[in-house]
């Protein structure tokens, strides 16, 4: 019997980001994954190198990859939609895990209990998961940015919103990515890299 797990999962390319917003450059559920999944690595190593922490970094970034998984299934809600009021949110979080209860049924029986902690929040995870959320939403910062640099106004106040979702998190890990890394990405291809044109 055929298993479709992976193959629902590579369709994470064709589910949109922004869908109400004008884009210069589109953002797919799979660019995100794979960013979120680096900045969740990173948050979890400052944690540990800068803050005493004990977390798995590699763990942080599977979580980051297989965070959205349910939005194959489900579609990316816009944000103004999905947070518009507590009943909503609760009834979309049970959407959420309804979809990662389907996509795990598409796994072979013995393998899904090494799968199901990355399409379920596993209350183990806590302090991971709330690294992944902060890495997600630095992804969406830095595409803010992005856009705001390629002159698209449209993404200036999603910036403001996530930058205050940020600080709301309180965490020093995401103060010390901010300081150190987000500058870079205001920088061009020439400034990031001297040495390339030379």
């Amino acid at each position: 019997m055929p298993y479709s797990f992976f193959a629902m999962l590579f369709r994470m390319k064709h589910i949109r980001r922004w869908a109400l917003m004008r884009n210069t450059l589109p953002e797919n559920l799979s660019e995100h994954a794979l960013e979120t999944a680096a900045l969740a690595h990173c948050l979890a190593v400052i944690h540990n190198r800068r803050f005493g922490g004990s977390v798995n970094p590699e763990r942080a970034a599977l979580l980051g990859l297989y965070h959205d998984c349910g939005e194959i299934l489900t579609g990316d809600l816009p944000t103004p939609v999905k947070y518009h009021d507590e009943a909503l949110r609760a009834s979309y979080k049970r959407l959420e895990e309804e979809a990662g209860d389907a996509l795990l049924a598409m796994l072979p029986e013995d393998l899904r209990p090494d799968f199901a902690p990355l399409l379920r929040q596993d209350p183990a995870d806590g302090q991971l998961w709330r690294l992944c959320k902060a890495a997600d939403k630095l992804a969406a910062l830095i595409k803010c940015l992005e856009e705001e640099k390629m002159g698209n106004r449209e993404f200036a106040s999603a910036r403001r919103a996530t930058e205050a979702a940020l600080a709301a998190m309180q965490l020093p890990e995401v103060t010390v990515f901010q300081e150190e890394f987000l500058p870079a990405f205001g920088l061009t291809l020439d400034e990031l890299h001297p040495k390339m044109n030379e």
